[in-house]
């Protein structure tokens, strides 16, 4: 291990660390900077140690700050977190989201290292429900969830540490991809396209969402990350909707089959917020005008053929 750390600073090669690698986004996240010839670490929860990856509790400020040391990291993007809305023991997004959260700043302090940039998602759930078409940053927050009150304080605490660190934190407003668990939308929509079913069971048709490509997200963060801004908070979004309706159509249009969806009670929520949009403005305004190259229609359609 020493020897390929050795190897990879006499290369001048840029080092990231990723928290959480072997999430949803943390693999999608390794691959890009992999492919951009970036030098990828990450550390896991639950994956046993390997050269690159470090089995690791974010709560255990003694075992971070060794791997801090060890990796020395230009980079860092923490994706530990509770993300699924309907978790049900509601300890964790705080603990997760919050206490790990500032356990990670401090050890980065502790620990001696100066990261270039340190990116700590947030999301765009903080906003709750707005009387604004577009949400951006200026608005204040009203989450209406657990996992909305934690990331929202998980924010707060981000920003005592403004003064100490350069960081960032992107709110990214809904994505998907590759990989991601059927227990999210998209993934559940598509997976029963390609196996043929004739009926699925879903929540509330007519609620509005960004539901950006996850390729699109590795684009922005590594935009973030390389640019001389810190010490923000920003809306990571494209600014277009669309209902899981509109989902629906295009599935069918893609995959040439008709799925009748059945509106079951259990996947509706209460305080359902009725449209998250986010406005890219302030996005644009540090990183340039967003990739156009992505779209829905041709991450489903990605997705429906993978």
């Amino acid at each position: 291990m020493k020897k390929i750390l050795r190897e990879i600073r006499m290369a001048g090669h840029s080092n990231i660390l990723i928290i959480g690698i072997d999430s949803f986004t943390g693999n999608h996240l390794k691959a890009h900077f992999e492919e951009k010839g970036w030098q990828v670490f990450g550390t896991s929860f639950s994956i046993e140690d390997t050269d690159k990856v470090f089995k690791v509790d974010i709560i255990d400020s003694k075992a971070v700050i060794a791997i801090l040391r060890k990796v020395k990291p230009d980079y860092i993007i923490n994706l530990a977190a509770i993300s699924f809305v309907g978790e049900p023991n509601h300890e964790l997004f705080y603990k997760v989201n919050v206490l790990g959260a500032e356990s990670l700043l401090e050890s980065i302090c502790k620990s001696g290292i100066e990261p270039k940039k340190v990116l700590m998602p947030s999301s765009a759930v903080v906003y709750g429900n707005q009387n604004e078409v577009s949400l951006h940053e200026g608005l204040i927050p009203n989450p209406i969830n657990h996992y909305g009150y934690s990331k929202y304080v998980g924010e707060q605490i981000c920003k005592t540490y403004f003064d100490k660190l350069n960081i960032i934190v992107p709110r990214p407003f809904n994505y998907t991809g590759e990989g991601q668990l059927s227990t999210f939308l998209v993934p559940k929509i598509v997976d029963a396209y390609k196996k043929g079913c004739d009926r699925i069971a879903l929540g509330n048709l007519d609620t509005f969402r960004e539901f950006n490509d996850v390729k699109l997200i590795c684009w922005v963060y590594e935009k973030l990350l390389i640019v001389d801004k810190h010490s923000e908070i920003v809306n990571v979004c494209s600014g277009n909707t669309h209902s899981v309706r509109q989902i629906i159509d295009k599935m069918q249009l893609i995959s040439d089959n008709h799925i009748y969806v059945d509106v079951d009670k259990r996947f509706v929520r209460k305080n359902e917020i009725q449209e998250l949009k986010g406005s890219p403005k302030k996005l644009e305004s540090l990183i340039g005008k967003l990739d156009q190259t992505f779209s829905l229609e041709l991450l489903l359609e990605r997705l429906y053929k993978s």
